[in-house]
């Protein structure tokens, strides 16, 4: 990224000349407040040092945007409109509108990719076609709800910027009396499902590449089961993940993304061709499997975690946003995509496609097994990057406990060899990797992408900004409805699928 000088602020009587605002750490969890001119500023997360592009506050709970939260802040009419939170964020490296597309897309585009032709066989050719584009509108709604929410706190509590348990705090912190004493819970919760929806990524990718890697050596030498495999990747996951420093990490992202871009071009030219008859598949599967079509399809568009990150790091923030913003634009490309490979992929393969298209490309041709072995590559280097953020969240709270720096460093190195191992346990006990994503998606993914955005924008906006006749706090409650039934019927269906295989 260039460098460019900070932001000025434009607005000469809150020019602050002492302002400051520090990069969020991982080492520790509490943010920097500067005050004047009693204005709170919340520090300035980094979007260089996330992975993925995701930034998470970590166990935030005893800082405090506000001295005391008086009934007029609390108040939507309250907030101070003429207060612009993007003049006031100081920012070392801000991204152009480019570089936010090309992290937007990069935060989106992962392994849900491979798994939407599994999707379509779930829905069927066409339920799958149309039931993709209508999630990732709603998807993308919410992501805009998100932002929506941000600015308006940001403007209510005069700071620059807020992340995603901070909006959900806040929202409560701020909003109806009776919600305020939840504002902790509230964050919590969110962080507990940025950990869980990580932790499974995580699981997903043990699994990804052990099945991949299992497909090439089974038709070059012999097969072996893919717990064997899991086994094998065990010590190189952990000596990868020991590296706490994400700079360090960089090439090796960098690898994994050229490695993704190679390894979707090679699959979509085998997928183009020789395509059959649209009439040689379902159009419609079965009401039972939608819920594994819902879980599979929400894992696939969960980057609802890097917007926020993203709006708050850009030059130009009020590009973000609009009809033809970033946003609309960057998952405009990203539906398309995964309209297209779920479409070809099951027009091509049928009923036999697996839960990832690399396991249906020709085993006799040596270009196939030369794009498993790319793609298993890719996913195994940005395992770190997923990684990063569950631990970024628990390790301060292990910090605490111990007293000098030596036990907070094995302390930390303890932690990410537990938890690389746990997810190694998990991979293990499941490895039917087209469940395994569908049931990350209906848990996790459903949760943060489709339920708690509509609840923040009601909690924000209650109640005298929820539109004529309330039609906002209707449509909110039919998106988390929504998402509530896909969250329990794409839960029971997944854990059903993985504990019998063959249940039809």
């Amino acid at each position: 990224m260039e460098d460019f000088t900070p932001l000025i602020n434009l607005q000469g009587s809150r020019r602050m000349k002492n302002e400051r605002e520090p990069l969020l750490s991982t080492s520790d969890n509490s943010l920097e407040v500067t005050h004047n001119e009693h204005q709170h500023l919340l520090a300035r997360p980094d979007l260089r040092s996330s992975p993925e592009n995701m930034i998470v506050d970590v166990n935030n709970d005893n800082d405090s945007l506000t001295q005391s939260a008086t009934k007029e802040d609390a108040t939507y009419g309250s907030a101070n409109e003429t207060y612009d939170p993007s003049l006031h964020r100081t920012l070392e490296h801000p991204t152009t509108n480019v570089d936010t597309m090309i992290h937007l897309l990069k935060g989106n585009i992962g392994t849900g990719i491979l798994a939407m032709p599994d999707a379509f066989k779930n829905a069927g050719l066409y339920v799958g076609l149309f039931g993709t584009l209508l999630m990732g509108m709603i998807c993308t709604h919410c992501m805009h709800m998100l932002v929506k929410c941000s600015h308006e706190l940001c403007r209510r509590l005069q700071v620059p910027s807020l992340n995603f348990a901070d909006v959900c705090c806040r929202s409560f912190e701020t909003g109806p009396i009776g919600l305020r004493r939840y504002s902790n819970l509230a964050r919590n919760l969110v962080n507990m499902f940025l950990v869980i929806t990580q932790l499974g990524f995580c699981c997903v990718y043990f699994v990804f590449v052990a099945v991949n890697l299992r497909e090439v050596v089974a038709h070059y030498f012999f097969d072996l089961d893919v717990r064997v495999y899991l086994l094998l990747m065990l010590v190189p996951m952990v000596l990868l993940n020991l590296v706490k420093n994400l700079k360090f990490l960089t090439p090796v992202s960098l690898i994994a993304a050229c490695l993704t871009v190679a390894g979707l071009t090679c699959t979509f030219y085998f997928v183009l061709q020789d395509l059959p008859n649209t009439h040689t598949v379902k159009s419609f599967a079965s009401w039972a499997q939608l819920p594994l079509y819902f879980g599979t399809a929400v894992y696939a568009f969960e980057g609802i975690g890097i917007v926020l990150p993203l709006e708050n790091n850009m030059k130009t923030p009020e590009d973000f946003g609009g009809l033809t913003g970033v946003l609309n634009t960057g998952m405009v490309i990203v539906a398309c995509l995964y309209t297209a490979v779920g479409f070809f992929g099951y027009l091509k393969y049928g009923e036999d496609v697996q839960g990832s298209i690399t396991l249906n490309l020709p085993g006799d041709q040596f270009i196939a097994q030369l794009v498993r072995i790319m793609m298993a590559l890719a996913i195994f280097f940005s395992y770190g990057l997923q990684f990063y953020v569950p631990i970024s969240i628990m390790s301060p709270s292990i910090k605490r406990r111990l007293q000098s720096e030596q036990a907070q460093l094995i302390g930390e190195y303890l932690l990410r060899v537990g938890m690389v191992v746990f997810t190694f346990l998990l991979a293990a006990m499941i490895p039917n990797l087209g469940a395994v994503i569908s049931l990350v998606g209906a848990v996790s993914s459903s949760t943060l992408a489709l339920i708690f955005p509509p609840l923040i924008e009601i909690v924000t906006f209650w109640p005298d900004g929820l539109g004529r006749n309330y039609w906002v706090l209707w449509k909110d409650i039919a998106i988390m409805t929504f998402g509530i039934c896909g969250f329990v019927f794409g839960t029971y269906t997944s854990v059903a699928r993985i504990i019998n295989p063959n249940l039809n």
